[in-house]
């Protein structure tokens, strides 16, 4: 093979460049604190890198999910603990009614007190969060969910859809609850009844405080109609299910006025007091699937108070009547609002924990990165000497070889 003087200089240019290369390099990972400047360093730990970074932004995003859900929580939270203190201040109020030591102008005056209640607790149930949403209005958070009718009354308008945020890979969480759940529904793990009595009754008759005396009685669940007729007076029980049909009649039976309560059929008892008249009706209704709206509720009692009863029997078993059962009513709102609240809580405690989680398992993906990544300074320091020492030699052969010709050689 023939050696001719271009290829003894080409060849040392190509060394010198190889080791400017090199050298540039490692000139490139120090700046850069990072093994792999570009994928041709380490095209397999290159790929790896990609996929775990794509997997750490993904747990970002997921936490930064996780915090705007806390937040929308705690907002509500602290909504439904002022809702909370509403509803013990209606109770303890509606107990104050009921005293019958107070005249028609006081209860008025409590009625003042009712309606500013209502007001307040209106306010409460069409809260926004901090970007103008309402809390309660479920899908239209940019409508409230209450509003106020031509006739004074409190209209549910809007719907019950759950705002969900995706908290983790798997897991999707509602920030928010509906009204309608809130104000105007029972909560689904009651079993309650509340009582009503018939505006067109007569005498002074005072139904209150129903039971459940056998939880797997045959007609637990049911709604129950009494009905005092004749005279002597005697009632009966109508059964009917939740639609209206009538399930059975109870034969007559005779009314002790002496008695302090009525044993109903299939596992329901109903504290009752005062003399009913013939054709006096009471109501023992199943709180499920009744609409108990917390507003209707106050305004039957503002009207109640607003009704003068001094010196008249049959209004005051009307009022009491009233109070008894808008204090069974307002009892199922509160414990509604505390079932909510307990599942507000639940949620914010599960996205702690994911939090939590969450933030281990970046540390995990950031310390995998900097595996595959990362610069051993120490190495890449001896590396870049090595590099600079390579680079020297081939400077210093480069002028060796320019000293040289194949003439002087061979003449040698």
């Amino acid at each position: 093979m023939r050696i001719s003087t271009n290829q003894l200089y080409q060849n040392g240019i190509n060394a010198i460049g190889r080791q400017q290369s090199e050298l540039l390099s490692v000139y490139q990972q120090i700046s850069s604190g990072r093994r792999m400047v570009t994928p041709a360093d380490d095209p397999l730990a290159a790929a790896q890198a990609i996929n775990i970074s794509q997997s750490k932004s993904l747990s970002e995003r997921l936490a930064a999910n996780r915090n705007t859900a806390l937040q929308n929580l705690s907002i509500e939270e602290s909504v439904l603990n002022n809702i909370t203190q509403r509803y013990q201040e209606i109770k303890q109020r509606l107990v104050e009614a009921g005293n019958g030591t107070l005249s028609d102008i006081d209860r008025q005056t409590l009625g003042e007190v009712f309606s500013n209640l209502k007001d307040n607790l209106l306010a409460l149930a069409n809260s926004t969060d901090g970007t103008g949403q309402f809390l309660f209005s479920g899908y239209q958070g940019d409508s409230a969910p209450f509003i106020v009718g031509a006739d004074g009354s409190v209209q549910w308008t809007g719907d019950q859809g759950k705002r969900l945020i995706q908290v983790d890979t798997t897991r999707q969480i509602s920030t928010s609850d509906d009204g309608k759940s809130i104000f105007m529904t029972a909560t689904g793990s009651s079993r309650s009844y509340f009582t009503k009595s018939a505006t067109s009754n007569t005498g002074s008759g005072v139904i209150s405080s129903p039971s459940v005396t056998d939880p797997n009685g045959q007609y637990v669940g049911k709604n129950f109609e009494i009905e005092f007729a004749g005279d002597p007076l005697e009632y009966v029980v109508h059964v009917r299910d939740k639609d209206g049909t009538l399930l059975e009649t109870t034969t007559p039976a005779a009314w002790d006025g002496k008695a302090s309560s009525i044993q109903l059929p299939g596992g329901v008892r109903v504290d009752f007091s005062g003399q009913p008249e013939a054709g006096d009706t009471f109501e023992v209704r199943y709180v499920q699937g009744e609409d108990i709206n917390v507003f209707n509720t106050l305004d039957q009692v503002i009207a109640a108070l607003n009704t003068p009863i001094s010196n008249d029997p049959k209004a005051e078993a009307q009022f009491r009547n009233a109070m008894a059962t808008a204090l069974q009513l307002v009892e199922e709102n509160y414990n509604t609002v505390l079932t909510v609240r307990s599942s507000v809580g639940s949620r914010m405690n599960e996205i702690e924990t994911l939090n939590d989680a969450g933030v281990q398992q970046v540390l995990s993906y950031e310390s995998e990165l900097s595996r595959l990544e990362g610069l051993d300074l120490y190495t890449a320091t001896i590396d870049l000497n090595l590099k600079l020492a390579g680079l020297e030699a081939a400077s210093a052969a480069f002028k060796k070889i320019q000293g040289l010709s194949l003439f002087t050689m061979n003449g040698s």
